[in-house]
């Protein structure tokens, strides 16, 4: 979909505000989240896009439209009171494929743990009345350091146990501070430890000292100075200056200067706020220049977790890393004045525009200055050097770092690719691995030869299998290998030998499956002591384990032939399980299971199919990572079905002819990843819930009998409301106070023209889903309904007990020794009216709002 969606943002200062103007939008993967009032600020190909989808979804309810970036799939999301929820509850989705025209509906109940939007003034034009409260908000957030990690957070339950935790709760959009300690726990941000011990200037000020401004003339006042390395070195030259530090110097005095510095502050600042109003600040110190220096963004950025819009680190500092681009547009849109870059990450900003003129004509006439100083003050570091020579060669020098670290070990010349490049800027190879090895460091990799060290550990120790084989007759890569991390084929083989005897103790091993499930790799099963893996996964596992599976190959084959293999640490056996669309179903259906004893050297074979039925597979997001196709639809499957209460999962779990029972009896099917509503009309006898049948609601009335009318639903959707209502209602009712009597259940409009006295067909939802003449539905409340007594029972105690235990959508008490009528339905409102007679026969309905206490008062006062 090119809808121009990719362009970096400008950004507009309103106040403490920083936002981006030129487009609208929440990124979050691939996909883009903008609500609907500001889809108009989307381009062309978007906007026709978006109408399209329209047109499918009709007059549909929704207000956040789900765009990728990708390709032309988008969703249409209806979130819950968006403006005044602090984070509202995604309710309804419209997933919508273009190219079939086809819209799938996904419902999200208000009871089950619904998905949560943050940040949702990205969603919205910048000039929306409520962006600036929103985005307030946020910023609070982040500050709280409650939005880390926030991919943990989306749904309602999670992110209520991180505001608790967290000490916070929300009023209306405001954060408010219930437990101090807790909160203080979350926002503790370390700024003072960004401060690093200097022995040279720090590069905001050797660019002053490049270009004159260290000439002893112009007083400096260091904004945030620091531990005050730059003072002291600026005074060893006989630079008149001062500083101020809210950590190290919080009683020094803030005064104006010809050149203030900020250097290396505004990035460990986490409140973007907080960083306006600083760089604002400083700048209004300065008589001539402001000096600002930032940290770039680079690679180990991504090593650290993320905080607000930047990254908090093993130190527990804050570090924000600007591009040279944001910095420049994010000085200049704060303080109104165009900034000069003198370096990567350093800018000067002139309080006059002359003297910015004037600087950039010397800049290109004479760049000599200051010689006295370069004798006693680094021009640039040894770190900064690398940093240039690193970005001037990084085309030749990737490529070369990448095969280093897949080899675990410095490659020779023929096992690289691009030899020329590198000796035509480095001279040697080695030159280039050296560098590489000083700039990157050796953690990486002595990380890179371990890894490798351990692949060939698990080879060497499977090949002990083989007859042995001289030196020369492994590959060359093998015999380098084999050099660099043993040092010779004899110990080599020593180290794989103790490798494969450390299989044989169960102890061992059961220590290794462990281990892997807590690193989140397979299912461990304690009570058979197994653990279960997907075959894609067996790289991830220890040297034992993969040797123990490796064994497999002497018996079987290839293991990774099958889709899950299980690891039975006590037994010295290994099951190998093959489904059918392992990948594509939620619930996979064995096909084959071969078990394999290493002890006995044995093999069986089980086949599944005619004559033994396929089990399935539940729970299958246990057994894969997340990584694997339809994760994230397999979770919400699984979520859906364990919502229904209606399985025991343990052990094996129900037989699937039970399974697929069971699902009938509450006429749910499984169609890929989704529990949907049947289709199909089933038989009058079939099960619907627990103890009833079908005929049992629709056969159970008296003018029904009287008449012989056939009484028989038309729409699958009635069927399905019925299983709903027996399921939720009449089964727990059943379970609770034993057998009862349906006494008038579905009704079809030629049953109502017969039912005596007055009914009300268009409300009280007997009639299901089932339409009228004129091709309208005749009850618009839908749903199911059912009258039914039980004898002996007090009905006031019974309605209590179900406002107590169950959901439901209306509940007409008529009393004691009267039916009940009980409706289940989309709205499922739990309202409970009590119909009383007058003397004159008229029945008169009154809704009992606080029903649990009336029914209490009428159980109470008519047994």
């Amino acid at each position: 979909m090119a809808m121009g969606l990719e362009e970096a943002a400008t950004l507009e200062v309103t106040g403490d505000t920083v936002r981006p103007v030129s487009h609208v939008g929440k990124r979050v993967g691939g996909y883009l989240y903008v609500h609907r009032s500001a889809c108009d600020a989307l381009d062309e190909d978007a906007r026709v896009v978006l109408a399209l989808a329209e047109r499918l979804v009709g007059e549909a309810d929704w207000n956040v439209a789900k765009l990728s970036l990708e390709d032309e799939s988008l969703s249409l999301l209806n979130y819950v009171q968006f403006f005044d929820n602090a984070f509202p509850e995604l309710a309804r989705s419209y997933r919508i494929d273009l190219a079939a025209e086809t819209v799938r509906v996904l419902d999200y109940p208000e009871v089950a743990n619904r998905p949560v939007l943050h940040r949702k003034e990205l969603l919205l034009k910048p000039e929306h009345p409520r962006y600036s409260e929103y985005s307030q908000l946020t910023a609070a957030l982040e500050h709280a350091g409650l939005l880390q990690n926030s991919h943990a957070v989306g749904y309602r339950r999670q992110w209520q146990e991180r505001l608790t935790s967290g000490g916070y709760r929300i009023e209306g959009h405001t954060l408010k501070v219930v437990d101090a300690e807790a909160a203080h726990k979350f926002a503790d941000v370390q700024r003072h430890r960004t401060a690093l011990r200097r022995y040279a200037f720090s590069r905001p000020m050797q660019a002053l000292a490049r270009h004159g401004y260290l000439d002893g003339r112009r007083p400096i006042f260091d904004y945030g100075c620091g531990r005050g390395d730059d003072l002291r070195l600026l005074e060893m030259n006989g630079v008149p200056a001062s500083g101020w530090d809210p950590h190290f110097r919080p009683d020094a005095e803030k005064i104006e200067a010809l050149i203030v510095n900020l250097g290396f502050v505004i990035n460990v600042i986490e409140q973007p706020t907080e960083r306006v109003r600083v760089l604002r600040d400083a700048f209004a110190y300065a008589q001539e220049l402001l000096v600002v220096g930032v940290m770039l963004q680079g690679a180990t950025a991504a090593e650290h977790a993320v905080f607000g819009d930047g990254v908090l680190t093993s130190r527990g500092t804050f570090q924000k890393y600007f591009t040279q681009e944001e910095c420049k547009t994010f000085i200049e849109h704060v303080l109104d004045v165009e900034p000069v870059p003198v370096a990567p990450g350093v800018f000067f900003v002139f309080r006059k525009e002359q003297d910015a003129q004037a600087f950039l004509e010397r800049r290109v006439v004479n760049r000599v200055h200051l010689h006295h100083l370069r004798q006693r003050m680094p021009v640039i570091s040894r770190e900064e050097r690398a940093e240039a020579a690193y970005r001037e060669h990084q085309s030749a020098l990737d490529p070369l770092w990448e095969r280093y670290l897949s080899l675990g070990r410095a490659p020779h010349q023929d096992e690289v690719g691009n030899l020329d490049d590198l000796l035509e800027h480095f001279g040697t190879l080695r030159r280039a691995l050296s560098f590489l090895e000083r700039y990157h460091g050796d953690a990486l990799i002595a990380e890179a030869a371990q890894a490798r060290a351990s692949d060939l550990r698990v080879y060497l120790a499977l090949q002990l299998f083989r007859p042995r084989q001289r030196f020369s007759k492994y590959s060359l890569r093998i015999q380098r290998d084999i050099k660099a991390f043993f040092g010779s084929l004899r110990a080599a083989r020593a180290s794989a030998e103790a490798l494969l005897y450390s299989i044989g103790n169960p102890e061992n091993i059961q220590t290794d499956c462990r281990a892997a499930a807590e690193a989140g790799i397979g299912c461990l099963d304690d009570e058979q002591r197994s653990l279960t893996v997907h075959t894609e996964d067996v790289e991830r596992l220890s040297e034992r384990l993969r040797v123990y599976i490796g064994c497999a190959t002497q018996l079987y084959g290839d293991p990774r032939a099958a889709d899950l293999i299980k690891i039975h640490a006590e037994t010295g056996k290994l099951s190998l399980m093959t489904y059918d669309d392992f990948e594509g179903r939620a619930l996979p259906l064995m096909v084959e299971r071969v078990k394999l004893n290493f002890r006995n050297q044995s093999i069986d074979l089980f086949e599944y199919g005619d004559e033994y039925p396929s089990p399935y597979l539940y729970n299958k997001s246990c057994y894969v990572s997340e990584e694997f196709p339809n994760y994230e639809e397999q979770q919400e499957f699984e979520r859906k079905l364990s919502e229904l209460e209606l399985f025991d999962f343990s052990g094996y779990g129900p037989r699937r002819e039970k399974f697929d029972a069971v699902l009938r009896s509450i006429r749910i099917e499984v169609q890929g990843f989704e529990l949907v509503s049947a289709t199909d009309i089933p038989e009058l006898d079939e099960p619907c819930g627990k103890y009833h049948r079908f005929r049992d609601f629709i056969e159970c009335g008296e003018t029904q009998a009287e008449h012989g009318i056939p009484n028989i639903p038309k729409e699958p959707e009635t069927y399905n409301a019925l299983a709903q209502l027996a399921h939720e209602v009449i089964d727990p009712v059943m379970d609770y106070f034993g057998g009862i009597k349906l006494t008038y259940g579905f009704c079809s409009a030629e049953l109502a023209r017969k039912v005596p006295g007055r009914i009300d067909p268009s409300r009280d939802q007997h009639a299901g889903y089932e339409y009228n003449s004129r091709g309208n539905r005749i009850c618009k409340r839908l749903g199911a309904a059912v009258d039914f007594l039980i004898e002996y029972e007090n009905m006031a105690e019974v309605a209590l007990w179900i406002t107590e235990n169950c959901r439901f959508d209306r509940l007409y008490f008529y009393g004691r020794n009267f039916p009940l009528h009980v409706s289940f339905g989309p709205e499922s409102i739990g309202q409970v009216v009590q119909v009383k007679t007058t003397k004159n026969g008229r029945r008169v309905p009154k809704v009992l709002w606080c029903a649990q206490e009336e029914l209490r008062r009428l159980a109470f006062v008519i047994s």
